[in-house]
């Protein structure tokens, strides 16, 4: 499954991991993607949403 959103191009993105005693490691922050069935343009098909898009109800689910 990709892990970008067909609605707004959300994608994960690199951080750093950083401990109390200020250890440093590599880290990714994902976002919530989910495989839902969507309705567009009177058409029904599966995308990959973030949870966020639903939320804010960017997508109509059929």
């Amino acid at each position: 499954m990709s892990k970008i959103c067909e609605v707004c191009g959300k994608k994960p993105v690199a951080g750093r991991s950083v401990s109390h005693s200020h250890r440093v490691s590599n880290r990714m922050f994902r976002p919530n993607i989910q495989k839902v069935t969507i309705r567009e343009n009177g058409h029904v098909r599966k995308a990959n949403i973030c949870t966020k898009c639903m939320k804010a109800g960017k997508v109509e689910r059929a």
